[in-house]
């Protein structure tokens, strides 16, 4: 079994030019299997009826594992997660269970990833590819791989934790971890080249 390890190639306060390099990245593997996800966080009722009305196939949940602790039964469904059109409008039930995070995943490379980035705003989201598949590169010592083929794009954050928030956007490319040798960030590095990058930062993991 192997684990992502993830390497930041690009970095900039313009969402659209983020999105732009993060679908270069994603072409550069084998999207024959892909998938696309998102997930973004929502502070305030505005933002929550805004992106309930915008991505009517969203799930809406709480990520308060004290809350949950406090109410194992989860009377509110947030816990497990809300789809769009059942959730609340209510605007004082809302307010008692924020932050909320909003989320689709699994779906087709190009199905929601523009309106996303369009719809994210100041919010922290990221958008992830999944199920890639990155080439051999014999001459290179790189050997294809496809569980830990991943691109992601963080909004207003710089971390896969989503949990600081910056005033900029990073794309990362993700590939597998191994005895921490330098082959991983080789990978990282030539995969970044491909669309003109380079390793901008220090991994994640």
């Amino acid at each position: 079994m192997s684990n992502p390890i993830a390497y930041p190639i690009f970095r900039t306060t313009d969402p659209v030019l983020a999105l732009h390099v993060a679908r270069q990245l994603v072409a550069v593997g084998d999207r024959q299997y892909a998938e696309v996800s998102v997930n973004v966080e929502l502070c305030t009722v505005p933002e929550v009826l805004r992106i309930r009305e915008a991505l009517p196939d969203a799930w809406f949940r709480k990520e308060d594992v004290e809350d949950w602790a406090r109410d194992p039964s989860d009377p509110t469904g947030l816990h497990g997660g809300v789809h769009a059109p059942e959730l609340s409008a209510d605007r004082d039930f809302l307010s008692s269970h924020l932050p909320l995070w909003a989320s689709m995943e699994y779906r087709p490379v190009g199905s929601v990833e523009e309106d996303f980035a369009s719809l994210v705003g100041p919010n922290i989201g990221e958008i992830w590819w999944s199920s890639l598949i990155w080439p051999d590169v014999p001459d290179r010592d790189i050997h294809g791989e496809a569980n830990n083929a991943r691109v992601s794009l963080l909004f207003n954050c710089r971390t896969q934790g989503l949990d600081q928030r910056s005033d900029d956007h990073t794309v990362l490319v993700h590939v597998r971890r191994r005895n921490r040798d330098g082959s991983e960030e080789r990978h990282a590095a030539w995969l970044a080249e491909q669309i003109g990058q380079l390793v901008i930062g220090p991994p994640q993991e």
